[in-house]
């Protein structure tokens, strides 16, 4: 094995052990992970909120037990596959081990350490958004037709896992058409590549058409709920934060690929990022969004300095500057402190603005923290009233949203099976079994009118508990028993799944 295999089987390694000392225990997964945990027991081409690849990685979490230490297994080993390609990107632009190293220490000391610890579609997107480049990157310098299809499996397969990298494309067509490199669209073989990405992209185009392109509904639902509150002062913020330590770096990938000879094939990268950016900004996007840019902007600006830079002594600075600058981050940007330490001192996390949540307030906590907790309470009392109905097969679990859903079953001992008329949900309702009974799990805001409103629909209905963890998003959501109904429950629920959909 040489040294710099050797160095970046090191990185990769110390990528895994990182992730498993930043979260400490009574923090559970997150609200978005438990759906994405449950699509993997309803394999499909496409689903409302997400293209279906997450659903195939679930589906590979089931089968190896299902455990949380499986769950975050992924995202990091795909954290780990980004700063690999990263590697080999330094590597194709002529860069030296110091290059290397000095990418790696940026990519890993980054957020992709935050971003790589939550089982969402996030981390495989910033990894094919990363391969995407490298791909063209390979094709320029090699100008072998197997990377344009390579660029085409990792379109596609960023595509099928979630639609942002459709942004990248988006900025780099005019990019391309900027520059010298407008002639690579006339090679035949970009069109056979495209022909190739759209073949592998329509079983979910076809999905798509047959259920009336929930995709547009999402987007509408994300626009009008969440991006209206989004500031793009506030994204342009955040761009710098994400990378902090290797801001150096990227800045000087981008006069590098201004005035640097060797990086004058790839110029369409200089124009890709800002076109790309002033998109983003315009369309209000959350500034996660934009995170797959960068990995290969450190690649750049890492050879470069390596090419200029000879020193050993500001060398060794220029590595250790990540690291450094990383520290600030690490102490706000994880759950490695319990809610009581940051409610104690919050001052750090919102002058970051990591305690303003999507609806446009600043709470108590960052709103990912507050996701990954009390779900595993909330499992536990549903399991008590699940368990106290005088007939299961009969009993309807029914929450408010997603998360409720997803997490209940997850964590659920007694084999429930929670549903709600949110997000992906509302397709997996079993209508074949006649209901009797019904645990009705309320947000607390939305739990007021909830015996007067259902409570004569059935002979008997009560509170039976609620959520006590104070520090969780979902503290006061109740849970409501309601036995003997005096109504059919499979046609009010049949006449309301037709009212929800788009």
């Amino acid at each position: 094995m040489n040294q710099r295999t050797a160095l970046l089987l090191t990185f990769i390694v110390l990528k895994f052990l990182i992730h498993y000392l930043l979260i400490i225990p009574g923090y559970d997964l997150h609200r978005d992970e438990y759906l994405h945990l449950d699509q993997g027991k309803h394999l499909a081409w496409g689903f409302m909120s997400v293209p279906p690849v997450t659903s195939w990685i679930a589906w590979v979490i089931r089968a190896l037990g299902n455990g949380e230490w499986t769950v975050r297994f992924f995202p990091v080993l795909f954290g780990a596959l980004t700063l690999l390609v990263v590697w080999k990107a330094v590597e194709r632009l002529g860069g030296s081990l110091f290059a290397c190293i000095l990418a790696g220490s940026c990519v890993l000391f980054s957020a992709l350490l935050r971003l790589n610890q939550l089982f969402q579609p996030n981390s495989v997107d910033v990894l094919c958004w990363t391969t995407l480049y490298f791909c063209l990157i390979s094709y320029i310098s090699t100008q072998k037709r197997r990377w344009l299809y390579a660029f085409a499996v990792a379109f596609a397969v960023g595509f099928l896992n979630k639609y942002n990298i459709a942004f990248a494309v988006i900025g780099l067509l005019p990019a391309i058409l900027l520059t010298p490199q407008r002639s690579l669209l006339l090679n035949k073989h970009v069109g056979f590549a495209l022909l190739a990405a759209l073949l592998l992209i329509s079983p979910n185009l076809v999905w798509q058409y047959q259920n009336n392109f929930p995709v547009f509904h999402h987007m509408k639902l994300l626009a009008e709920t969440q991006l209206v509150n989004m500031n793009r002062a506030d994204f342009l913020k955040e761009q710098l934060l994400y990378f902090m330590g290797a801001l150096f770096v990227i800045v000087a990938g981008l006069y590098a690929l201004l005035t640097y000879r060797p990086f004058a094939p790839y110029r369409l990268f200089f124009f890709a990022i800002i076109i790309t950016l002033a998109v983003f900004t315009y369309l209000r996007a959350k500034g996660y969004y934009a995170i797959g840019i960068y990995p290969v902007y450190i690649a750049f600006g890492a050879v470069y300095i390596a090419a200029k830079v000879n020193a050993a002594w500001l060398r060794a600075v220029f590595v250790m500057i990540p690291i450094v600058l990383f520290i600030p981050l690490f102490n706000v940007a994880f759950p490695n402190k319990t809610p009581e330490q940051i409610i104690a001192d919050p001052e750090p996390y919102r002058k970051l603005g990591m305690l303003r949540w999507e609806d446009g307030k600043d709470h108590q906590l960052p709103q990912d923290f507050a996701d990954m907790l009390g779900w595993r309470e909330l499992a536990a009392k549903v399991d008590a009233a699940y368990t106290s109905m005088p007939d299961r097969a009969v009993t309807l679990v029914l929450c408010d949203n997603y998360g409720q859903a997803g997490a209940i079953n997850y964590y659920t001992k007694e084999g429930v099976r929670a549903v709600a008329f949110n997000a992906d949900y509302l397709d997996w309702f079993d209508l074949t079994r006649k209901y009797r009974h019904l645990i009705r799990v309320k947000e607390w805001h939305n739990s007021g009118t909830e015996l007067k409103e259902t409570g004569p629909l059935f002979a008997t209905g009560f509170a039976a508990d609620s959520v006590n963890n104070r520090y969780s998003r979902e503290w006061g959501t109740t849970v409501f028993v309601f036995r003997d109904a005096r109504i059919d429950i499979n046609q009010r629920i049949a006449e309301e799944i037709a009212e929800e959909r788009w």
